[in-house]
């Protein structure tokens, strides 16, 4: 089995897994901070290496030491296309991190309204509180993404 995700893996993602310092015959190997492959290839914005890294059977909800999945990263560096893929692949938009924060929450309150549009769109659970009891909603820090939450708890 292992050799068999491995072929289908390009030269190209393998010589990144190595250069990342991860081994291409394990996937969901933990990197630094518990962050896998896909997590940092989401972080670095690397559509064709998140894909194959997909394809060839990484977990997508895998989480890393501060319960983050790769949505996360995806969100974080407004990857859209990764975020679409990520969602499209059915990663848990509803993951909930140490804190309790969900993509949303952090989207919110990063003022990243093109992020909350996006997610939006795949219905996340907007009624999820963090460890301090606030909803996404609490977190909109701009009147451009307060709005797009209240209209989509209506």
């Amino acid at each position: 089995m292992k050799q068999h995700s491995q072929q289908r893996l390009s030269k190209t993602t393998c010589e990144w897994l190595i250069a990342n310092n991860y081994n291409p015959e394990n996937l969901n190997q933990p990197g630094e901070n518990g962050d896998t492959a896909l997590m940092k290839a989401t972080r670095q914005g690397i559509y064709s290496v998140v894909q194959e890294l997909i394809s060839a059977g990484a977990d997508i909800n895998a989480k890393n030491n501060d319960n983050n999945n790769a949505l996360w990263f995806a969100c974080f560096g407004n990857h859209y296309e990764l975020i679409s893929l990520l969602l499209k692949m059915k990663i848990n938009i509803d993951n909930q991190n140490d804190n309790g924060a969900t993509v949303v929450m952090y989207a919110a309150s990063a003022g990243k309204a093109e992020v909350v549009k996006l997610l939006l769109q795949h219905h996340p659970n907007l009624d999820l509180k963090n460890l301090d009891d606030y909803k996404a909603i609490d977190f909109a820090s701009t009147v451009e993404v307060l709005r797009m939450l209240k209209d989509a708890t209506k």
